[in-house]
C-alpha cells in the first residue's frame, strides 16, 4: 500500500483535467461527432482575456484528458469568417451572433450548437462561454471520448447564482489551480473570511490580487465577515466607525461582489432586553451566567438598524454590493420574533437562511433537533420554510446554506459524504424552494470546503437547465470512474449508504465530538482521580497554525441539553439503536463497494480504492460514536453505583469498550495513510492522521493502565 504524506491530496486538487480519460474503444454513432487532431479552437481577436484563457484551458483539456492536439486560432471579425471555419470549436458571444444567442438573457447562459464540422459555444457573456466549455468537457468525460451529440442549438441557463464556495485547499487559500478547479466544478463565487483589509484567518492576503485572479477563472469574491462589529448604531461615532471597518474594505476592494454577515461573527451591543447586551463569552455577572442569549443569537429589535448602518457604509463605495445577512444563529427562536425581525430589515439586504437546521426528529419516545448542517434530513426544515415564506412575501432576495459541495458537519474530517441518492433529494428540495419562494443563491459549503465527488458533480448538473436526469448522470459517473463491471456494485453501495443516513444523529455533542474528528476521538474516564482538581476535559492536539484547531472538538463527552429536545439519557438510548442500524447498513454498503473495487479495471482501481477508503473512514467514525455513547452511559452508572460488586462489573464493561476502540483506531491507520485527505479539515488541519490515532490509542491505554486499576483500588477501600 502506498502511504500518502500529509497534504499530498493537494496534488490531486491541482489536477483539473484528469489525464488519460479517453477510452479508445468508444466510437461515435450517426448522431454524434468526433473531435480529432485536425480540429482547432477559434475565437475573435478582439475578445477578452477570459475568452482567450478559456480557449487555452479547453486546449489543455483535449490534450491531457482526450489525447487530442488542437490548434488555437484568433480570427478577425469572427462572424464574417464563420462560414469558412470548419472542423473547429468556435467560442463567441451573443453580441457577435445575435441570431444564435437571441434567447439568451441570464448571466453565464449559453447556446451549444454541434454540427458535423463545427461546435459553436455562444455565450450571453464571456462567463457563459467558459461555462459552455466546461459543459462539453463534462459531456466528453462521461462519454470517455471526444464525442458530442449533434444539436441545433441547446440553450442552458444556471438555476442558482451565486454558488459560493470556501476553499478545499486550505482555509482562505486559493492558488490558481484551485480557483480553476472551483470554476470547473460549477461554482461561480468564492468566500473569504475577513478580519480586516487584507487580513484573513491565515494572516496577510492581497485581497485585490485574489479578486483579479478569481475573475480570470470566471469567479466573484464574497467576503465572510469576521470584522469587529462591537458598535451600536445609535452611538455618536457609529457612522465613522462603520466607515473605518466596512466602508474601508469596499473602498479599497471595489471589485469584490459582496459580503456575508452572521450573528455569531457580528455581535454588537444590542439594547434589546431579550438579550444580555454582551458578547457571548462575557455574559456573566460575577461568574453567574446570564441565561438570556447574547445579541448574536437573537433577532434583536435593533439589529435591522445595525445592518442598515453597516450597509450604508459599504454602499458609499460600492452601491451594488450584494450584502447578505444570515439568520443561522436564531432559527430556534419563536417564529413571531423571527418574522418581526424580517419585517424591520432593510429590503435591499439578501436574506441567507440555512436549509435543514432546527428541524425536529422523532425516534421512538425521544425528540431531537438538527443542531447544525446535516444530510440526515434532505428537505427544508420548518425554520427555513417559515422565514422563506415571510421573506418572499416581503420581497427579499433569498439564499440558503445548501452544502451541495458534498459536505456537512456529519463527518467533519471526511472529504465528502458518498450518499449521492440522498444529495439528489436535497437538489429536488432546493428546486422546490426556488419555485415556492424564489430561492436564487446557494452557499455550497462552510469552511470545511469541498472535494471532487459524485455529490459535487451531481450538484453541478442539477444547477443548470437542460440537464439529463440525475440517476442517468450518476450511472454514467459510476461507469466512467469504476468501469462497467464495477458500476452496478458502486451504485448499490451508494444507495445503501444514502438510505442509511436516515439513522444519523446530528446532536451538538456528536457533531462537536466524535462525528467531527472520527476514530481519533478520546475516551475520557469520568471519575476524577486527582490531586490537582483539574477538569477532565483535555485539549485536542492540533497544529499551532490551525485556525480553530481543537477548539471546535469537545473531548469530554456529555449531553448538551436544549429545551427543544428530549434529555440526553433518554435520547441516547434511542440514538444507540439508530446508530446500530446505521453501522450495520454502512457495513453492507462497504461490502458492495469492495466488490466494485474487485471488478474495476486496473486503471480505475485507484479511484475505487479512494471511494472505499472514504466509506471505511465513515464506518470507523460511526463505530466510535456508538462506543462513546455507551462509554458515557457506563461512566454515569459507575459514578452513581454504591454497590462495590456492581461497580466492578461496570468497570469490566468499560474496559471492553476501551479495547474495542483501540482496535477501531488501529484499523483506521492504514485507511488514513492511503488517503491524506481523510482526517483533515481546513479550519482544524489534521485531526485524524496516523499521529492522532496513535495519540488516541495512547490516551485510552493510559486509562486502562492507570485510571481504571486505581479506581478498582478505590472501590475496595
Amino acid at each position: 500500500m502506498k502511504v500518502e504524506r500529509n497534504y499530498e491530496f493537494r496534488k490531486k486538487l491541482r489536477e483539473v483535467h484528469v489525464p488519460a480519460r479517453r477510452n479508445s474503444d468508444i466510437r461515435a454513432n450517426a448522431n454524434e461527432i468526433n473531435v480529432q487532431n485536425s480540429w482547432s479552437i477559434v475565437w475573435d481577436d478582439k475578445a477578452s482575456r477570459l475568452i482567450a484563457d478559456t480557449a487555452r484551458d479547453l486546449q489543455d483539456y483535449f490534450f491531457t484528458s482526450m489525447d487530442c492536439s488542437l490548434m488555437l486560432e484568433k480570427k478577425h471579425k469572427i462572424k464574417s469568417a464563420l462560414e469558412n471555419i470548419e472542423t473547429s470549436i468556435v467560442l463567441c458571444e451573443k453580441k457577435d451572433f445575435p441570431e444564435l444567442g437571441k434567447n439568451l438573457s441570464v448571466p453565464r447562459s449559453y447556446v451549444l450548437k454541434v454540427t458535423e464540422k463545427q461546435i459553436i459555444i455562444c455565450g450571453n457573456d464571456e462567463r457563459g462561454i467558459m461555462a459552455g466549455c466546461h459543459y462539453i468537457e463534462d459531456l466528453m468525460n462521461l462519454k470517455e471520448a471526444p464525442i458530442l451529440r449533434k444539436t441545433r442549438g441547446e440553450k442552458r441557463e444556471p438555476l442558482f447564482s451565486p454558488r459560493m464556495m470556501h476553499s478545499g485547499w486550505g482555509i482562505d487559500q486559493f492558488p490558481d489551480a484551485h480557483l480553476n478547479a472551483i470554476s470547473h466544478a460549477g461554482f461561480d463565487s468564492i468566500l473569504l473570511f475577513v478580519k480586516g483589509l487584507d487580513k484573513t484567518t491565515m494572516g496577510y492576503s492581497d485581497f485585490n490580487d485574489l479578486i483579479d485572479r478569481a475573475a480570470s477563472f470566471g469567479l466573484d469574491v464574497y467576503f465572510y465577515s469576521y470584522l469587529n462589529s462591537w458598535k451600536h448604531p445609535d452611538d455618536a461615532d457609529a457612522g465613522e466607525y462603520f466607515d473605518s471597518v466596512y466602508g474601508k474594505l469596499f473602498k479599497n476592494c471595489p471589485d469584490a461582489k459582496g459580503i456575508c454577515m452572521c450573528g455569531e461573527s457580528c455581535e454588537f451591543p444590542s439594547k434589546d432586553p431579550h438579550t444580555t447586551g454582551k458578547k457571548w463569552n462575557e455574559s456573566v455577572w460575577h461568574s453567574i451566567p446570564d441565561m438570556r442569549p447574547s445579541p448574536g443569537w437573537w433577532p434583536c429589535e435593533d439589529y435591522p438598524k445595525w445592518i442598515s448602518a453597516v450597509a450604508g457604509s459599504i454602499r458609499k463605495y460600492k452601491p451594488d454590493a450584494d450584502i447578505m445577512f444570515s439568520t443561522y444563529n436564531w432559527g430556534w427562536a419563536p417564529e413571531k420574533d423571527r418574522v418581526k425581525f424580517l419585517e424591520s430589515m432593510p429590503k435591499d439586504i439578501t436574506l441567507h437562511i440555512p436549509f435543514e437546521m432546527f428541524q425536529t426528529i422523532k425516534r421512538g419516545d425521544a425528540t431531537s433537533v438538527v443542531m447544525d448542517y446535516t444530510m440526515c434530513r434532505t428537505g427544508a426544515g420548518k425554520y427555513f420554510e417559515s422565514e422563506a415564506k415571510a421573506a418572499h412575501k416581503l420581497g427579499f432576495k433569498i439564499y440558503t446554506m445548501s452544502n451541495t459541495g458534498g459536505m456537512t458537519w456529519d463527518f467533519g474530517a471526511a472529504p465528502y459524504e458518498p450518499i449521492p441518492f440522498r444529495w439528489m433529494r436535497r437538489h429536488e428540495a432546493l428546486h422546490d424552494a426556488k419555485k415556492k419562494y424564489g430561492l436564487s443563491g446557494l452557499m455550497d459549503a462552510h469552511h470545511y470546503g469541498w472535494a471532487l465527488s459524485s455529490a459535487c458533480e451531481l450538484a453541478k448538473w442539477s444547477s443548470w437547465t437542460n440537464s439529463e436526469a440525475p440517476k442517468e448522470i450518476l450511472e454514467k459517473i459510476a461507469v466512467r470512474d469504476y468501469g462497467k463491471s464495477a458500476a452496478s456494485y458502486a451504485l448499490r453501495a451508494w444507495k445503501i449508504w444514502s438510505d442509511a443516513m436516515e439513522d444519523y444523529v446530528p446532536s451538538n455533542e456528536d457533531q462537536y465530538g466524535p462525528f467531527r474528528c472520527g476514530p481519533s476521538y478520546p475516551l475520557i474516564f469520568h471519575p476524577n482521580i486527582t490531586r490537582t482538581m483539574q477538569s477532565k476535559e483535555i485539549p485536542f492536539p492540533t497544529a499551532p497554525y490551525a485556525h480553530f484547531g481543537g477548539a471546535i472538538i469537545k473531548t469530554f463527552y456529555h449531553p448538551y441539553e436544549n429545551i427543544q429536545q428530549t434529555a440526553g439519557p433518554v435520547r441516547y438510548a434511542a440514538e444507540i439503536k439508530c446508530l446500530g442500524r446505521f453501522l450495520l447498513n454502512w457495513k453492507k454498503g462497504i461490502a458492495e463497494f469492495e466488490k466494485a473495487l474487485e471488478k474495476a479495471p486496473s486503471l480505475k482501481k485507484p479511484a475505487a480504492a479512494k471511494e472505499l477508503g472514504v466509506g471505511k473512514f465513515i464506518l470507523a467514525t460511526i463505530e466510535t460514536v456508538i462506543n462513546v455513547k455507551k462509554w458515557w452511559f457506563l461512566n454515569q452508572k459507575l459514578m452513581a453505583e454504591s454497590r462495590r460488586g456492581a461497580a466492578l462489573k461496570l468497570l469490566d464493561q468499560i474496559e471492553r469498550i476501551a479495547l474495542d476502540e483501540i482496535k477501531n483506531a488501529e484499523a483506521s491507520i492504514p485507511v488514513v495513510e492511503a488517503d491524506s485527505r481523510l482526517g483533515w479539515e481546513p479550519s482544524m488541519e489534521y485531526v485524524t492522521d496516523r499521529w492522532h490515532l496513535e495519540w488516541k490509542i495512547k490516551q485510552v491505554r493510559n486509562v486502562l493502565k492507570n485510571e481504571i486499576p486505581d479506581y478498582r483500588k478505590i472501590l475496595k477501600i
